[in-house]
């Protein structure tokens, strides 16, 4: 039988997320493998029980008050490979497996595409919820098909890039939230070992390399980590920088017109359908909350990082209610400002900002 907390032994999910923050679960269950995994979903759906399902926390801001009910820790593991010199690499990976071991097999191996996805915490099945995206790389780029149990019809289904509804940090699975558990994904990656072409500018000055050059891959990933490391989005539990969620509210896409009465120096990257992607970091900063700003609401145990303003991490004895209400007055202080309204790209469990 999977592994439960029972009430007398109950511990915060603060333990289990990246901020550090939430607080405890009815039931928690550790699923290892994809039956215990099934089976704790569709029990709690019987029995209309709430239910989180969690794997490496790091895109989730859990109540203070908890879950009142099941949280299920989906920890299978799990590669399995079939490749060839034409066709590349299928590479199908289970959904607990840890993100970043993986993008760092994946160098090692030869399978081109995941080298800027480098340093992202998590686990490879979250990836596609979110449509994980950093340094000009998706992994809507690489992902041949992903695997789910269906909540809402009871059965396995297995979606087709195509059909994922892929988009700037979203996905059908995002847009559904409960009904789709993940249980495995399919990347189609090709052999090689020079890079993706670099889309990202930062990046490709890094590496030395034109936009859209290309670079060994071990170079790429060490220079992505390098860049991370340095906005504090790399895990370290010896620096508070990283006690965070990573980017908490995604670049705002705007009507063009909109873009237009930004000043003019707001970076802008017009979009395919005529829209124009701004940069939240940009309109925080410049709205007047710079690196290591801390809420008047927090008494200094949340704070915008020192490294990046675009992550609210938690200085250690921090409360959810003290993150959110950092990121309340943020967000009312860009809105006032430019008149943009972030939106939190974490998903919120059992709490929401303040003024919402």
């Amino acid at each position: 039988m999977p592994e439960r907390v029972d009430e007398a032994t109950r511990e915060r999910l603060a333990a289990l997320t990246t901020l550090r923050l939430g607080g405890p679960a009815r039931e928690l269950v550790h699923a290892v493998d994809e039956r215990e995994l099934v089976d704790a979903v569709r029990r709690a759906d019987a029995s209309r029980t709430p239910l989180l399902v969690l794997a490496g926390g790091s895109n989730v801001v859990v109540a203070d008050e908890g879950v009142d009910g099941v949280v299920v820790r989906v920890e299978t593991t799990g590669v399995a490979v079939e490749q060839d010199t034409c066709g590349g690499a299928m590479v199908t990976v289970a959904a607990g497996e840890p993100w970043d071991p993986f993008v760092a097999r994946a160098v090692e191996r030869g399978w081109v595409g995941l080298e800027a996805l480098s340093g992202i915490p998590g686990s490879v099945g979250a990836t596609p919820i979110q449509n994980v995206g950093a340094y000009g790389q998706e992994v809507a780029d690489t992902i041949a098909s992903v695997r789910c149990w269906d909540r809402l019809d009871g059965v396995q289904r297995t979606y087709p890039a195509a059909d994922c509804g892929f988009g700037y940090r979203t996905s059908r699975f995002k847009r559904e939230p409960d009904r789709h558990v993940v249980l495995s994904v399919t990347f189609q990656l090709r052999l090689g070992t020079l890079s993706a072409p670099v889309g990202y500018a930062e990046l490709a000055r890094r590496l030395r390399v034109p936009l859209g050059g290309r670079a060994p891959m071990a170079d790429v990933r060490e220079a992505v980590l390098a860049l991370r490391a340095g906005k504090g989005m790399v895990l370290d539990a010896d620096d508070h920088d990283t006690w965070s969620a990573g980017s908490f509210f995604t670049n705002p896409v705007l009507a063009a017109d909109a873009a237009a009465g930004l000043p003019a120096d707001a970076p802008r990257w017009p979009q395919p359908d005529g829209s124009v992607k701004t940069s939240a970091a940009w309109l925080i900063e410049h709205a007047g909350f710079g690196k290591g700003f801390g809420s008047r609401f927090g008494t200094g145990r949340v704070a915008l990082s020192d490294k990046h303003t675009l992550a609210l991490s938690n200085r250690g004895g921090a409360r959810t209610a003290d993150l959110l209400a950092l990121a309340a007055e943020v967000r009312r202080g860009v809105q006032e400002r430019y008149g943009v309204r972030l939106v939190p790209e974490p998903v919120l469990v059992g709490c929401s900002l303040p003024e919402d």
